[in-house]
């Protein structure tokens, strides 16, 4: 089966959410009713993947600025920065596809598009940080070269160092 083609672009109000269903309540109803507000408030960015035939959001993922404190890194990263207490981050908050879409790589894309963000974003940054849901989700993350923190397995980062914008 081939993948619908999607474009991925910024949520609006014109975007319908209600239909999303990707098997998670919380992630269901974020998209829902929690985004727009932390949207509006600046506090994290949205993006949807629509599904060019239908309108239909087949997907999403959030943005924020974070930062990680130096000492949380794991140490083959933190050998390598300077010793300020912290490291600039941007924190892939929440990443879900509809069931309707799910198994088709839209998953993959999505995080692409995200990791390509922050390395197109003026604002410097280190790493797209991850908090996976559960075991699974962390599979998923390794498998796109995502490292696990020590102290914490479901806690994740991307360095951005070395990787390619597609710009």
């Amino acid at each position: 089966m081939t993948a619908a083609p999607f474009r991925i672009e910024a949520l609006s109000p014109a975007h319908p959410r209600s239909d999303f269903d990707c098997g998670s309540p919380p992630l269901d109803r974020y998209l829902k009713e929690q985004v727009g507000q932390d949207v509006r408030r600046r506090v994290a960015s949205c993006f949807v993947a629509v599904d060019v035939e239908t309108g239909a959001v087949a997907g999403y993922f959030t943005l924020a600025a974070a930062g990680v404190p130096l000492t949380d890194l794991p140490d083959a990263l933190a050998r390598r920065l300077p010793r300020y207490p912290s490291v600039p981050v941007a924190r892939l908050g929440r990443l879900a596809v509809d069931r309707r879409h799910q198994g088709r790589q839209l998953g993959a894309a999505l995080l692409w598009d995200a990791v390509q963000r922050a390395l197109q974003s003026p604002v410097a940054t280190f790493a797209v940080m991850v908090d996976a849901k559960d075991e699974s989700a962390a599979r998923f993350y390794q498998r796109h070269g995502f490292i696990a923190f020590a102290h914490a397995p479901l806690q994740m980062v991307l360095p951005l160092a070395g990787l390619k914008s597609a710009n």
